[in-house]
């Protein structure tokens, strides 16, 4: 069984995760639209890369503590899975957030253009992972989760969307060979814990 500092590592971990969040959403629009020649030219790369990593994170530790359970200090990690979700979605948030600051309704309208959500060249996958992470981001907080009631866990599985949406477009899009390793550890992960939590049984045949 952990310790009472494992547990408050974790919680403080989780303030610090959330409270980083929130100075993203605060300075990383303001400095991709107005100061974009402070920031080195592989920003975009390093962000793109963070939000997928924290994702990952969240979808890596629920079902690594489901299969691990003798690994006791897994299961507390589980808390730090909104803090990871809130990192990530944030980030791709400001980036959105940016580019309205610099292109106004123009960028809004062109995000609900055709061609924006065009299936060509797998360009579709931009606005899906940034859809979904607006709609995560919003709805990740206490006030979402007490209004939306049964619903609210039915929205939080657009984080499987986000995070392959997500890695589909660096590794088709920008050759991140990583992205693809993400989405081979994810998906062997929860379905392995699937298969864990839902056996299958079979019948007992009985000699007549």
């Amino acid at each position: 069984m952990p310790s009472k500092t494992f547990f408050a590592f974790t919680a403080s971990l989780q303030e610090l995760l959330l409270v980083i969040s929130i100075g993203i959403l605060l300075i990383l629009p303001v400095t991709l639209a107005y100061i974009p020649s402070y920031l080195p030219t592989w920003s975009y790369t390093a962000l793109f890369g963070v939000s997928l990593f924290a994702v990952f994170l969240v979808l890596a530790i629920r079902p690594l503590a489901d299969l691990l359970p003798n690994i006791t200090w897994i299961r507390p990690l589980v808390i730090l899975r909104k803090g990871f979700g809130v990192l990530s979605a944030s980030i791709i948030v400001g980036i959105m957030l940016s580019k309205f600051m610099t292109d106004g309704v123009y960028y809004a309208l062109d995000f609900f253009s055709l061609e924006h959500w065009s299936l060509q060249g797998a360009s579709i996958l931009a606005p899906i992972g940034d859809l979904s992470a607006l709609i995560l981001l919003v709805t990740s907080n206490k006030f979402s989760k007490r209004v939306l009631g049964t619903d609210w866990k039915r929205i939080q599985k657009l984080a499987y969307v986000y995070f392959y949406a997500g890695a589909l477009y660096e590794y088709l899009l920008l050759g991140q060979i990583l992205a693809l390793i993400a989405m081979i550890i994810v998906t062997i992960l929860v379905l392995a814990a699937y298969r864990k939590n839902h056996p299958v049984y079979k019948p007992i045949l009985q000699s007549v």
